[in-house]
């Protein structure tokens, strides 16, 4: 078969990255449809793949601030010609799913979720916009109106959906009303494993946008005093610094070997986000690090309270202040926390995808 992979924006590295890191592996050949590409944002990690961008690549400020060309994108995402592929393998988080395809091809998206501003927080997303406010009426309407009936149209086209979770397997059927497969996002546990000795300080880390909600990991440690350091980068970065003590360190962007050092010195990685899936609870279990996160969403598929970290159920300080005082007060399993993240190795991630590709698509 002839294959094309098709990934929204190569635009920063994260989950979604890790995910299309290893459909690569499984289709080292195939190449990459993206409506914007920023090579140094992403490190030259794709330098040598043969990416294609959409037509937004070549307007003015279109890499360095892609968002303004949001009305653009489903136009842009429907003109690549995927005509001579056999299977388009998506992975979708907004527009990947709408890319057209003839009744002999056929296209799997790989769905990290449905579109989160549309469905999920849009007042959230519309508020922390740093627009005027009448520029923000009509961009709510534009969602409304526009983006919001594209994005269940373009949800038809896709032959089959596989969920990154049980979390959004049901936020697909709820949205979109399509059935889709689980299959959980890969962590590489050869790389990620315990490489350095227990530390006394707290990890937390994402990136740094208002629906993340690091800056209730901050309130909480502001007021236990306890060492605290912050992974990543983001909108929110200023906000946050400004608002933390000094028991807090940011370190910003990070590479994967400097990642691992400190998931592996961390005595637990706190993580608050409501997260589709979570690729990074996962590497921090294949550190042996117990995680103390929100008892919903993905985190709550990998994390058993009281086995692998401690769950609080809301966005509470008090509540989330109290999970970090029965965390310090327990002993966890290293051997146990690891297997966890086993259960979800890059190879079984990449077994799962060639076995569903089998069958269901005709070779």
């Amino acid at each position: 078969m002839k294959i094309a992979l098709v990934h929204e924006f190569l635009t920063q590295l994260g989950g979604a990255e890790r995910v299309l890191e290893a459909l690569h592996e499984i289709f080292p050949q195939a190449p990459v449809y993206t409506l914007i590409y920023d090579q140094q944002k992403t490190k030259n990690v794709f330098a040598n793949w043969p990416i294609h961008a959409s037509f937004l690549q070549r307007l003015p400020a279109a890499v360095e601030h892609y968002k303004w060309f949001l009305p653009l994108m489903p136009k842009a995402i429907e003109s690549f010609d995927l005509d001579q592929y056999d299977l388009i393998f998506s992975d979708s988080s907004a527009f990947g799913k709408g890319v057209k395809i003839t009744d002999q091809g056929t296209l799997i998206c790989y769905c990290h979720t449905p579109t989160r501003y549309l469905w999920e927080n849009m007042d959230e997303y519309v508020a922390t916009l740093p627009y005027p406010a009448v520029l923000k009426y009509f961009i709510r309407i534009y969602l409304n109106k526009i983006l919001k009936p594209w994005d269940i149209q373009a949800a038809g086209r896709p032959n089959y959906f596989i969920a990154n979770s049980r979390t959004v397997q049901k936020r697909i059927q709820r949205y979109y009303g399509r059935d889709s497969t689980v299959i959980y996002p890969p962590v590489d546990t050869d790389f990620f494993k315990p490489v350095s000795s227990r530390k006394e300080y707290f990890l937390t880390g994402s990136r740094l946008e208002p629906y993340k909600r690091i800056d209730l990991v901050i309130k909480v440690f502001n007021q236990l005093n306890l060492p605290l350091k912050v992974v990543g980068t983001g909108t929110d970065w200023e906000n946050l610094r400004k608002t933390a003590k000094t028991n807090i360190e940011f370190v910003g962007a990070v590479s994967d070997l400097e990642l691992r050092r400190l998931y592996s010195e961390a005595r637990a990685f706190v993580f608050p986000a409501l997260e589709d899936a979570g690729i990074m609870v996962l590497e921090s279990l294949a550190c042996e690090t117990p995680v103390i996160g929100l008892n919903h969403g993905g985190t709550a598929e990998f994390v058993r309270d009281g086995v692998e970290g401690v769950l609080f159920e809301t966005y509470n300080v008090d509540e989330i202040i109290e999970a970090v005082r029965k965390f310090t007060r327990m002993e966890f399993d290293k051997a146990q926390i690891r297997a966890r993240a086993l259960d979800h190795d890059k190879q079984k991630f990449k077994q799962k995808i060639l076995n569903f590709i089998v069958t269901h698509v005709k070779t």
